[in-house]
């Protein structure tokens, strides 16, 4: 699961996130957030995301940025 996570985009990590945490059921956010050591807030908004009908933005994606 984790090598998979690290493929996927921002927005597509935060909904794959969404999906297992919601497989879990209670305490599947917490899980899910430490296992991807992710913030519990993100994993949230991926589950309102995949309740969403339509993807706003569906070609945004925020591009990879070297740090300074």
């Amino acid at each position: 699961m984790q090598r998979l996570f690290l493929l996927l985009s921002e927005k597509d990590r935060r909904r794959y996130a969404g999906i297992e945490a919601a497989k879990l059921g209670h305490g599947g956010i917490e899980y899910v957030s430490g296992l991807f050591d992710m913030d519990p807030k993100t994993v949230r908004r991926g589950l309102v995301e995949l309740e969403v009908s339509e993807d706003p933005a569906p070609s945004r994606i925020r591009k990879k940025r070297c740090g300074t």
